[in-house]
């Protein structure tokens, strides 16, 4: 794998990732839809040849080719979906494919998706207790059929990554959708941290100290699974805090003071899963506009789908050009933030919510309002119990 002269990613010249939201098209009706997805297609959205020109952008990144990942709205709600899952598979584009689960997910259609090359699928499951995630879907029945999609993808050596969008509604059966998935065979939790847009209301939204919790929480849930957070980068700062400190034999908990929430769903995560093994939280530098671009279903290109801040037009410009040199983009890739994020430590690894900043600031630069954690915080920690500083913290930076 090519790789920048650090040996990491070059997040400067390329994405990891490529989102395409296909379609507005949708036959759910999401509470929190970033999309606001409707029955129909709205006008402008790319054509087939169109969609062929984008499959031929992601080539002009070099190998190896970013991720594609095919979303909407619902990427079945598009006539010429395997079409251009077929040309993307023949250039040799890894894709991943995010399907709504409405009656149009049938067993022919996940047959057909595995036969056309799909080998990795998202399916969004909010809650193990089927009225919660109904009444979010919007639809009555809908916990059901996604109890089975996912265990026909995985019948089918499909992998499967269950999405799941913490909000209010959804915080208290956080553990049971850890049991949930362990009892499915899920391999891969993506969790996303709620961001008011689209749909997506503030009511709904957690207070910082409770985003804190549920970050602490998640860290443990990963000692059962993989975890990854969407708009959620703190994941990384706390999952590095709580390692650094097992690693020297000190209880977290005791050091970092949680509160009572996360308490409450750790108690229940033991109870139902006991304690686990080590843990597997995904910490990856990336975040929106590093090393993730989205491409919206008219061809306008957003730093991600949560960040409805354009940057360009593919109908325009190539996406290559667009992501290298977009000013927004070169200054969300080299950390120039606003207010606690830009003088963190963790601003390389973490660089706090782009999305949330936007949603509340009006500011795609300015700190992530759902964060709680004082900067310098770690490097006292780190001094203290002489524990290793992952490289993109500030000060002396020790091997992990």
């Amino acid at each position: 794998m090519h790789r920048g002269k650090s040996g990491h990613w070059p997040y400067d010249e390329k994405p990891v990732l490529v989102f395409w939201e296909t379609t507005k098209a949708c036959q759910l009706k999401c509470k929190h839809c970033r999309a606001e997805a409707i029955l129909q297609a709205l006008p402008g959205e790319l054509t087939t040849e169109e969609g062929r020109k984008l499959v031929d952008s992601l080539t002009e990144f070099g190998r190896p080719y970013p991720i594609l990942i095919l979303t909407g709205g619902d990427p079945l709600m598009r006539k010429d979906i395997f079409q251009l899952i077929d040309y993307a598979v023949e250039k040799g584009i890894r894709i991943g494919l995010a399907p709504a689960v409405t009656p149009l997910l049938t067993e022919e259609t996940i047959d057909k998706i595995v036969e056309h090359g799909v080998r990795a699928v998202s399916i969004s499951l909010d809650s193990s207790f089927p009225e919660v995630h109904d009444a979010i879907r919007g639809i009555e029945g809908t916990w059901e059929r996604t109890i089975w999609a996912i265990r026909e993808f995985l019948k089918r050596d499909v992998a499967v990554q269950v999405n799941t969008v913490v909000m209010r509604e959804t915080l208290e059966g956080l553990p049971e959708m850890v049991k949930l998935l362990k009892d499915l065979g899920v391999e891969i939790w993506e969790v996303f941290y709620l961001v008011p847009t689209g749909r997506g209301n503030f009511e709904s939204d957690l207070r910082p100290e409770e985003w804190e919790d549920v970050t602490h929480f998640l860290y443990e849930a990963s000692k059962h699974l993989l975890v990854r957070t969407t708009e959620g980068p703190m994941f990384r700062r706390v999952a590095i805090m709580r390692k650094a400190l097992e690693e020297k034999g000190t209880n977290p908990d005791e050091v970092l003071k949680p509160g009572e929430l996360y308490f409450r769903l750790k108690r229940k995560l033991v109870e139902l899963l006991g304690d686990g093994g080590e843990a597997r939280a995904q910490t990856m530098g990336t975040r929106d506009g590093k090393g993730i671009v989205f491409i919206a279903y008219n061809g306008n290109v957003y730093p991600s789908g949560f960040l409805p801040y354009s940057v360009g037009n593919v109908r325009e410009k190539g996406l290559a050009e667009i992501y290298r040199n977009s000013e927004l983009m070169r200054k969300l890739r080299s950390a120039e933030f606003k207010g606690r994020c830009g003088v963190c430590e963790f601003r390389e690894i973490c660089g706090g919510s782009r999305a949330r900043a936007y949603a509340y600031h009006v500011d795609p630069l300015a700190e992530d309002p759902a964060c709680s954690y004082e900067p310098g915080s770690y490097l006292k920690l780190a001094e203290k119990f002489d524990l290793n500083l992952p490289l993109g913290t500030f000060g002396e930076q020790k091997p992990v």
